[in-house]
């Protein structure tokens, strides 16, 4: 039989209440591990904690509080680090959404925090989660594609302009961990390319090559400029191709397309078979993001992607700012 420790969730927090933070909200809520809410508004709080028959609190408050095991933060990524480390010294275990931070240092510090703390540290990857994306990353790991040739992800949308982080540190950390995370190994090069168009040194839409050992490229498009939405992860393969596009419906949502290279080295085809929706069983990802955080806590497993995972992604991104700095006319 099943232990109490085994049935009961820890209990969390989530600080910051804005657009996605009311998600994060709502899936503790429903998976009865909801403890608290804090957020800088506090008529804001108040609503959404009585909306959910949970208190709001202070920061301080949620601190103290014994009761609550761990926090969940949806703020803005320059909050990782000073909040973070506060909330580990507390003995609180810590989710915070992408990215970790915003430099490899702050990332860093983030990291050696819980490891100090011997407190779980995870980071909201969320498409690591989507049942889509596990099939795919399922099927690469099987060397069902057979050698990866080539990965394009983009992640295009008409939307909320930041002034705190560029369209690549916005969006791109999403595509990196995935790609990471499929390949398993780092960048050899980065390069970066982007465009300035409402502010003269945050790009509003940007371009990423990457260049793995082995002849693997890998390209990333970042734009909230960009009249249609698109979230759509390309990985092309000796023996297959496999497209995982988020904006399709479940049944299609990933696709298989065997291919091959024919013909004699000075003119070779590529041919491709018929392409095949693969079968993924619907699940909310942010919903399992959830669920294996909390899972983390009771059993003291690793996350998937630990503060080292995104350390790993805030190291590409911090060479492609870098890079795309460079591309940049004198």
């Amino acid at each position: 039989m099943a232990g109490a420790s085994e049935t009961v969730p820890p209990r969390v927090a989530v600080v910051g209440c804005g657009r996605w933070g009311r998600n994060h909200v709502r899936n503790h809520a429903e998976l009865g591990s909801l403890a608290a809410v804090v957020d800088h508004h506090p008529d804001r709080a108040r609503e959404l904690g009585a909306a959910h028959d949970v208190p709001a609190l202070s920061f301080e408050a949620a601190l103290a509080d014994p009761s609550v095991e761990a926090l969940v933060f949806a703020l803005p990524p320059s909050q990782n680090l000073p909040l973070g480390r506060w909330a580990l010294a507390a003995g609180k275990h810590l989710f915070v959404e992408k990215p970790l931070a915003l430099s490899v240092v702050d990332g860093a510090a983030l990291c050696e925090a819980a490891e100090r703390h011997d407190r779980r540290l995870m980071v909201g990857h969320i498409l690591q989660y989507h049942p889509a994306f596990l099939a795919l990353r399922d099927l690469v790991w099987a060397g069902r594609l057979g050698r990866l040739l080539s990965v394009v992800s983009t992640r295009l949308d008409l939307g909320r302009i930041r002034r705190e982080e560029d369209a690549m540190w916005a969006l791109a950390p999403h595509d990196l961990s995935m790609i990471l995370a499929l390949v398993g190994a780092e960048p050899a090069s980065v390069a970066a390319s982007g465009g300035f168009h409402t502010h003269p040194a945050i790009a509003d839409a940007t371009h990423l090559e990457l260049g793995f050992p082995g002849g693997l490229r890998a390209e990333i498009r970042s734009s909230w400029l960009h009249p249609i939405k698109e979230q759509r992860l390309v990985v092309v393969g000796t023996d297959a191709m496999a497209v995982f596009d988020d904006r399709e419906p479940w049944e299609r949502k990933l696709v298989l397309t065997p291919s091959r290279l024919a013909g004699a080295a000075e003119a070779p085809a590529a041919e491709g078979g018929e392409p095949e929706p693969l079968p993924v069983e619907p699940g909310e990802p942010l919903k399992r993001e959830c669920r294996h955080f909390l899972d983390c806590i009771r059993t003291g497993a690793r996350p998937i992607t630990d503060g080292r995972e995104g350390l790993g992604v805030l190291a590409v991104l911090e060479r492609a700012s870098a890079a795309l700095r460079a591309s940049l006319p004198r």
